[in-house]
C-alpha cells in the first residue's frame, strides 16, 4: 500500500529562522524541526547571545544545514552570506524576537549576521516576541513594533503566562504551532 504525503504550503520553501538571546530560544529548535518536517529548507541565523542559550550544533542537526552565527566568518563565494541568503529566502521567522532585535530592525541597525540579513531581505518577516512584561509594554518597544508593522512585518504573540523571571504576564513567546501556522499563512 502506498502512503501519500499531503503537500504542505511549506514544501520546498526556503525559510530563515532567526534566533536571538532569550530563554525561549530552546523552543526555536522545535520550530526548526516542525518546519523541516513540513518540507521547508531551513537555515538558522543566530545572534551571539542566542548561542548562550542553545548551541548552533542543535540547529545544524535538526535542519541538516550550516548555521550562520558570525558576520565575519570566511566565505567561499563572492556573495556575502547574509546578502546571498536574503536573495533566495521565501520567509524569515525571528523566534524569539527580543527587544534588541526588534529595535535593530525598526531603526535600521545592522551590526551582526541576523540584523544585516533583515536589512537586505525583501521576504515577509514574522516576529515572535519573547521578553519581560515591562520590556514588552515599554513605549520604546511598542513604538518599534508599530514601525515594523507599518512596513509589513507580522507579529505572532506574545502570550500571557509565567515568564522566566517568575512573574505572570504578557511576554511569553507564542507556541511553536502558532508560529508554524503564521508562516504557512504568510506563504499561501
Amino acid at each position: 500500500m502506498k502512503v501519500s504525503k499531503t503537500k504542505s504550503s511549506l514544501d520546498g520553501r526556503r525559510i530563515i529562522l532567526g534566533v536571538t538571546g532569550s530563554i525561549a530560544a530552546y523552543k526555536s529548535a522545535l520550530i526548526a524541526g516542525e518546519l523541516v518536517r513540513e518540507g521547508a529548507i531551513v537555515t538558522v541565523v543566530m545572534t551571539a547571545n542566542a548561542k548562550r542559550f542553545v548551541a548552533p550544533l542543535t540547529f545544524q542537526t535538526v535542519t541538516r544545514n550550516e548555521v550562520i552565527h558570525d558576520l565575519w566568518a570566511s566565505i567561499e563565494s563572492f556573495d556575502a552570506e547574509h546578502v546571498a541568503l536574503a536573495k533566495a529566502v521565501d520567509c524569515i521567522i525571528i523566534a524569539p524576537a527580543t527587544a534588541n532585535i526588534i529595535a535593530k530592525a525598526a531603526l535600521g541597525i545592522a551590526d551582526d549576521a541576523l540584523s544585516c540579513l533583515l536589512m537586505t531581505a525583501r521576504a515577509p518577516v514574522i516576529y515572535a516576541p519573547a521578553m519581560n512584561t515591562g520590556m514588552f509594554l515599554s513605549p520604546a518597544v511598542q513604538r518599534n513594533i508599530k514601525t515594523l508593522v507599518d512596513v509589513g512585518a507580522q507579529f505572532v504573540g506574545p502570550a500571557e503566562g509565567r515568564l522566566a523571571d517568575g512573574s505572570i504576564g504578557i511576554g511569553r513567546m507564542a507556541d511553536p504551532e502558532e508560529i508554524l501556522t503564521a508562516s504557512k499563512h504568510v506563504l499561501e
